[in-house]
């Protein structure tokens, strides 16, 4: 929101921007001029989206070397220079670089190199996350009703949760906002139900494309002993309990950090904006995720999550998740931690300004 930057200019006053995608988000977003110059988007045609040029790689930004163009935020697939997202995130990005501070929901630990590169293109980065973390740091009673889920948290989940293995169940949301269509809503329905793991599904009245999510009757049958569907739920909790195993999102920054900050790995089906440049950094760079594939298939569904949860690069991914798990923590500890000094500085530094 770059138009209160005339605003505080005005009266004088430091303007701290909170960039609220992940660092790696926020680099790749920051080079689609030059993406654009070099002439690798807009694409020339729509052939484009399935001849194989999306699998171009790019070796030439700075702590994202090796990422695809497929991996980049979605934005840059379109035929048209004068899409509306293509201009408002050159804008943004352009002028996040006039604020006083920018702040990014992450740990200097877990994006060292990325924000290396930013700096050289940003006012002061400071890292301030997980913010759960530091959040629940706070001891102020009037914060408790604060909240931003756009759904009413059913919490009967965590009872159901209490009574499963450790590291058994499959939790499966794809937020707020992404869609499907009601055939891929079957495709991992039938994925589930042949894998054999528990699992908690959220699934939102709206969550299948101008359609009702209707799932097959035999799934509700063959998986009511070992599956929970709900509307919603307090994810950060859910994400923390031991019987959770493993996460099946959309790999929106949001969820993302929360799965790694509880040591949980994660399978990806990312949908649009950043989410595929958080899935490249997790399955490629930090080694806790696998993608499956857009185009939805049971067989695979089952695969992964049988890997997920029991197969050995499963364990893999747990055994990391965990370690950056203790870095999260350590970076919101109140007594050095690299997040907690961070808003310590900002308040020091704006408060004098």
């Amino acid at each position: 929101m770059n138009f209160t930057l005339t605003t505080t200019k005005e009266l004088g006053i430091s303007e701290v921007f909170f960039w609220t995608t992940s660092a790696s988000g926020y680099l790749a977003y920051i080079h689609f001029l030059k993406l654009i110059e070099t002439g690798l988007t807009p694409l020339k045609d729509a052939s484009y989206l399935t001849n194989g040029y999306l699998d171009t790689v790019l070796d030439w930004i700075p702590g994202l070397e090796g990422i695809t163009l497929k991996d980049l935020p979605s934005w840059l697939r379109t035929t048209n220079l004068d899409d509306y997202m293509i201009e408002y995130t050159l804008l943004e990005t352009k002028r996040s670089r006039k604020a006083s501070a920018v702040i990014i929901n992450t740990f200097q630990e877990l994006d060292e190199a990325i924000l290396d590169a930013l700096s050289s293109y940003l006012p002061p980065i400071y890292t301030i996350g997980p913010l759960h973390f530091l959040e629940n740091l706070v001891n102020d009673k009037s914060l408790k009703g604060l909240g931003s889920n756009l759904w009413k948290e059913e919490p009967e989940c965590l009872e159901w949760l209490d009574s499963k293995d450790q590291n058994s169940v499959v939790y499966i949301n794809f937020g707020s906002i992404t869609t499907m269509t009601s055939e891929q809503l079957v495709e991992f329905a039938c994925g589930l139900a042949n894998s054999q793991q528990p699992f908690l599904w959220i699934i939102r009245p709206d969550l299948v494309l101008g359609d009702s999510a209707i799932l097959p009757a035999e799934f509700l049958e063959e998986t009511k002993e070992r599956g929970l569907l709900a509307s919603w739920c307090p994810q950060e909790k859910v994400l923390g309990h031991s019987s959770v195993g493993g996460f099946l999102t959309h790999s929106a920054w949001n969820s993302t950090l929360e799965s790694i900050s509880n040591g949980v790995p994660m399978i990806y089906w990312p949908f649009f904006a950043d989410q595929p440049t958080n899935c490249w950094l997790c399955c490629n760079k930090l080694g806790i995720g696998i993608e499956i594939d857009n185009d939805i298939k049971r067989d695979e569904v089952e695969s992964l999550v049988r890997e997920l949860v029991t197969g050995e690069k499963g364990k893999g991914m747990k055994k990391k998740a965990l370690e950056l798990k203790n870095k999260a923590e350590e970076a919101a500890e109140s007594l050095g931690g690299s997040s907690w000094s961070n808003l310590e500085k900002v308040i020091q530094v704006f408060h004098r300004t």
